[in-house]
């Protein structure tokens, strides 16, 4: 990754967050929701059907990433997030779930079409597609869903049970209730990242390593 996309992190992610926050406020009334506690609060980051990048045996440290697909800022984390992978995977539980802001066409189209590949056991495959494709179709006009429809070709995939799990109104539901939990954990805009449910405030690359070490080290 260039380092000129490494230090540009923080302020990125503040744009993308007020018109995240804005977008989100135009389709969804605002409520009181409690923010993510260290782990002695009442909200936990993942649940229970969350999808797992890795989860190494007796791991007490979580990584938890609420992204959008569409979010050309999550497309910059996308390279860190797999460098911290490389190295702390062994130790460190990473967790995927999806936040498709309103604004962005094909976020959900994207989202369920990665769902639907995670119910044949091809979620990290898709997941990594939509990244290393995002230019070639975020921010268009028009639905990508028959781009996304090859993608799944290309991983081999029953397309018979790809097209009915995304035709599925439950497929859809799945993304929801992930973007559902995000608002209720407080998060604004993508990506926003937890550690061991503790929200990250994203600088620079050094602001996650830091709080894996952290919490490591505890």
């Amino acid at each position: 990754m260039k380092t000129s996309t490494k230090w540009t992190i923080g302020s990125l992610i503040a744009v993308a967050l007020l018109i995240a926050a804005v977008a989100i406020y135009a389709v969804v009334k605002p409520t009181a929701q409690p923010e993510a506690s260290g782990g002695n609060g009442a909200s936990s980051t993942v649940a229970d059907n969350s999808h797992r990048l890795t989860e190494p045996e007796n791991s007490t440290v979580t990584l938890v990433e609420f992204l959008d697909f569409e979010c050309e800022v999550c497309g910059a984390v996308y390279p860190v997030i797999e460098q911290l992978r490389a190295e702390y995977g062994d130790r460190v539980s990473f967790v995927v779930r999806y936040f498709p802001i309103p604004s962005h066409l094909n976020s959900m189209n994207a989202a369920v079409a990665v769902e639907a590949a995670a119910q044949q056991g091809q979620f990290e495959a898709m997941y990594s597609r939509m990244f290393e494709t995002q230019p070639e179709w975020g921010e268009q006009q028009d639905s990508k869903a028959a781009l996304f429809r090859t993608f799944a070709e290309d991983l081999g995939l029953d397309m018979a049970k790809y097209d009915a799990a995304v035709a599925d109104p439950a497929t859809q539901e799945r993304v929801a209730s992930d973007f559902d939990a995000g608002r209720q954990l407080g998060v604004e805009g993508t990506p926003t990242i937890f550690v061991n449910d503790k929200k990250i405030e994203l600088r620079s690359e050094a602001d996650l390593r830091n709080a894996l070490e952290a919490a490591l080290a505890k």
